[in-house]
C-alpha cells in the first residue's frame, strides 16, 4: 500500500543439514495444480479461480507488535499468529492472500534485524524460516499466497535501500545495472530456497499463487520486461504479477509474454473513482490478461459493495481489501492505524467488533464474506462455533489474557474454585478488540485471599465453542481496579478540562481510548479497601512529564506516593510516535481510599491505563 507511506547467507553445508532433517516434517499436500492463466482468468486445474479475500500485511513481517516499554514494534509471526491469520480468510470463503514484501533493511528505521535482506546477496535466515511458515500452512489451510518482492516505498524498505547499499540515488534502481543485479540476487535466492519446515523448494510450492514483481512500482518498460523474463527462466512454475498498479493498466504489460497477471489499486483522491477506473482496467484487459484488484480501501461501505459487485458481474478473477491484522501471542489482536485512513479506517479483525464501529467493520467484513462466496459461485455457509481459546498464564486475575479462537466474536469468562468445578460464568461475551496491547480482563469481584481457577468459552454466531484450557490454582493477596479510559465509569472525580481521545492512535501504540489532561488537570479514583500501590502509563509528545501520583484517606487531604518513572528510548520514527512513560508508586501506608494524579507540567499528558491494587471491601 502507499502509505506517503547479521545473518550472511548460511554455508552451504549447514543449511543442507537443516533443510535434511526436516524435509520429512510436512510435505504439501493441500494443492493439486499451480495456478495457471489462459484467456483471461486464472484456473486451478480445469476450474477457474476467482476470489474475494485480503491482503495480510503482518503475514511476513510484524510492525504493529507494541510493549508499552519496548524498543521496537517488530517481529516475526509465530505459527499460532499465521494459522489464525489463514484460518479466518479461509472461514471468510477467502482463498487467496497478499502479503506485504520481502522487506530491506533500512538505515535509521526501527525494524532492526527483522529484515529480509541484510545487504546485497546477504539474506536472514530467521526472516525466511518465518515465510517457510507462512507457506507451510497456506498448503494445510488451502489459501494461496502472492509474494510482492519489493516495495516502492520506504516503509519495510524497497528500492531507495537497494540503491542506498551502494551509494546511489533512488531512481538508479531502474536502470544500473549493479542494482538490478543485486535485485535479481534476491528474487535467485528466494524462488530457489527450500523450505526448511516441508523440504519444498519456493518454485515447486504449489501454495505460492504468482510473484508480484513489486508493491506499487513505479518500474520503467524495459526493467519490469527484463524482471519479469528473469522470473519466467528461473520459475516456470509460478505466474508473474506485474506490480506496476496505482496507475492503471499499462499497454506494454498487457503485450508482454512474460507477465502473466495485471493488477490495480485503488483508494480515495481527487478524480478517482475506484468503481469506474476498475471496469476501465477489466475492459483493457479482458481476453488478453487476468486481472485482479490487488488493493482497495477506506472508502465508504456502498462503494466497497459496488466494487464487488462490480468484480464479480465484468468477470475480474479478484479483489483483496485493505487490510487485515489477526489474533496476536498474547492475547488480542495486532491493531494499525492507517495514516491515508482520515483518522477512521483502521486493520480490520474478523469477525468484526464494536471497536470498529466507526468504520463499519463488522458490516464491511460482511460484504467481502457474501462477495468470498459469491464470487465462487457457492451459497455463504452457516457458521460454525468457533474453536477453543488457550487461556495464558494468569499471574493476577486482574490482568487475564488469551489467544483468540479464529471467528470468535466474544467469550465468557468462567471462575470455579476447583479445577474440575461447577464454573461460575463471571463476565458474558468479552470482546478481545476492546482493548489494545493490554490484558483482555480484570475479575473485579476477586478478592484478597481467594484462589481459584479460570477459564473462557469462545462464542460466535455459530454458537459456544469449547472450553479453554484451565489455569489455576490463582491465589491473591489483593484485589485490582483497572481503567482503561474507555469512559467515566472508574472515575470518582476529574478538575480541568479533561477530554477522552480516540485520534491518532498509531503515535500512542494504537490506544484507542485515552484521556487527555491538560495543565494543573486532575483525576480521582475511590477504592472500596486501602490503597496497596498504583501504577499509571501515560504519553507525552516532547518532553518527560511532570505527573504526580497522591493518596488520601478522606479524598480531602491528599500526601504524595513514593513513584519510580521508567520510559525508553525509543524515537518518533516514521509515525511520530510519543514517549511512553509508566510511573509505578510504592504502596502507602494504611487507611488511605483515594487516588488523584495530577498533571503539574506545562504540556498535556494522555492517560493510557490505571491500575490501583486495594485490599478490597473492608
Amino acid at each position: 500500500m502507499m502509505r506517503h507511506r547479521p545473518l550472511k547467507l548460511w554455508l552451504l553445508a549447514v543449511a543442507a543439514a537443516l533443510a535434511g532433517s526436516t524435509h520429512a516434517a510436512e510435505a504439501p499436500a493441500e494443492f493439486k495444480h499451480f495456478v495457471t492463466a489462459r484467456d483471461g482468468q486464472l484456473f486451478d486445474g480445469e476450474q477457474p479461480l476467482r476470489f474475494v479475500s485480503w491482503n495480510v500485511p503482518n503475514l511476513l513481517a510484524i510492525e504493529d507488535s507494541f510493549s508499552f516499554l519496548g524498543e521496537s514494534p517488530w517481529r516475526w509471526p509465530n505459527e499460532f499468529e499465521i494459522s489464525d491469520a489463514l484460518t479466518s480468510v479461509q472461514q471468510m470463503g477467502g482463498r487467496v492472500v497478499r502479503t506485504y514484501v520481502i522487506t530491506v533493511k533500512r538505515a535509521g528505521a526501527d525494524m532492526g534485524g527483522h529484515v529480509h535482506v541484510l545487504a546485497p546477496g546477504e539474506f536472514n535466515e530467521q526472516a525466511f524460516v518465518a515465510l517457510d511458515r507462512v507457506l507451510q500452512i497456506a498448503n494445510r489451510q488451502g489459501v494461496r499466497v502472492i509474494l510482492p518482492l519489493v516495495d516502492n516505498w520506504h516503509w519495510m524498505g524497497g528500492v531507495e535501500q537497494y540503491a542506498a547499499f551502494r551509494g546511489k540515488e533512488q531512481a538508479a534502481f531502474w536502470t544500473d545495472p549493479q542494482l538490478r543485479e543485486d535485485f535479481k540476487a534476491t528474487i535467485r535466492y528466494v524462488v530457489n530456497r527450500r523450505n526448511t519446515l516441508t523440504g519444498q523448494l519456493y518454485r515447486d510450492d504449489k501454495a505460492i499463487l504468482g510473484w508480484e514483481t513489486g508493491n506499487e512500482l513505479d518500474s520503467p518498460a524495459d526493467w519490469t520486461a527484463d524482471i519479469a523474463a528473469y522470473l519466467q527462466q528461473l520459475d516456470p512454475n509460478h505466474l508473474v504479477i506485474d506490480g506496476n498498479a496505482l496507475h492503471g493498466l499499462q499497454s506494454w504489460s498487457l503485450a508482454d509474454p512474460n507477465i502473466d497477471v495485471v493488477t490495480t489499486h485503488h483508494y480515495p483522491g481527487p478524480g478517482r473513482d475506484a468503481v469506474a477506473d476498475v471496469k476501465k482496467a477489466a475492459a483493457a484487459a479482458r481476453g488478453k490478461k487476468p486481472y485482479f484488484v490487488g488493493e482497495v480501501g477506506f472508502i465508504p461501505l456502498a462503494d466497497a459493495r459496488r466494487l464487488f459487485d462490480t468484480v464479480i458481474d465484468e468477470g475480474v478473477c479478484g479483489a483483496l481489501y485493505w487490510s487485515l491484522r489477526f489474533h496476536r501471542r498474547e492475547g488480542g489482536f495486532y491493531w494499525h492505524d492507517e495514516p491515508q485512513g482520515e483518522n477512521v479506517f483502521k486493520a480490520y479483525h474478523w469477525p468484526g467488533f464494536p471497536s470498529g464501529d466507526a468504520y463499519h467493520e463488522r458490516e464491511l467484513i460482511d460484504a467481502v464474506v457474501n462477495a468470498a462466496w459469491r464470487i465462487r459461485g457457492e451459497q455463504r455457509p452457516a457458521p460454525a462455533p468457533p474453536g477453543a481459546a488457550r487461556l495464558l498464564p494468569i499471574e493476577h486475575p486482574g490482568r487475564i489474557s488469551w489467544q483468540g479462537a479464529a471467528g470468535a466474536s466474544g467469550y465468557d469468562v468462567q471462575r470455579s474454585e476447583s479445577k474440575s468445578g461447577p464454573w461460575e460464568t463471571i463476565a458474558v461475551g468479552v470482546s478481545d478488540a476492546a482493548v489494545q496491547y493490554r490484558p483482555l480482563f480484570c475479575d473485579e469481584t476477586a478478592r484478597a485471599d481467594d484462589a481459584n481457577f479460570y477459564r473462557v468459552v469462545s462464542l460466535g454466531p455459530g454458537g459456544a465453542g469449547p472450553p479453554s484450557n484451565v489455569v489455576g490454582r490463582v491465589a491473591i493477596d489483593k484485589s485490582l481496579l483497572v481503567d482503561e479510559l474507555q469512559d467515566r465509569s472508574r472515575l470518582h472525580a476529574t478538575a480541568g478540562d479533561v477530554q477522552f481521545r480516540h485520534d491518532q492512535p498509531r503515535r500512542v501504540q494504537e490506544d484507542i481510548h485515552r484521556l487527555q489532561l491538560p495543565p494543573g488537570a486532575t483525576v480521582t479514583y475511590k477504592l472500596p479497601g486501602h490503597v496497596m500501590g498504583a501504577t499509571a502509563w501515560l504519553f507525552a509528545e516532547e518532553s518527560a512529564p511532570d505527573v504526580a501520583i497522591s493518596a488520601s484517606p478522606d479524598g480531602e487531604t491528599y500526601s504524595p506516593l513514593t513513584c519510580e518513572t521508567t520510559t525508553t528510548s525509543r524515537s518518533a520514527g516514521d509515525y511520530g510516535y510519543w514517549q511512553p512513560f509508566l510511573l509505578k508508586c510504592d504502596p502507602p501506608g494504611l487507611g488511605l481510599r483515594f487516588v488523584r494524579i495530577v498533571n503539574n507540567g506545562d504540556a498535556p499528558v494522555q492517560l493510557s491505563r490505571v491500575e490501583i491494587f486495594h485490599r478490597g471491601a473492608p
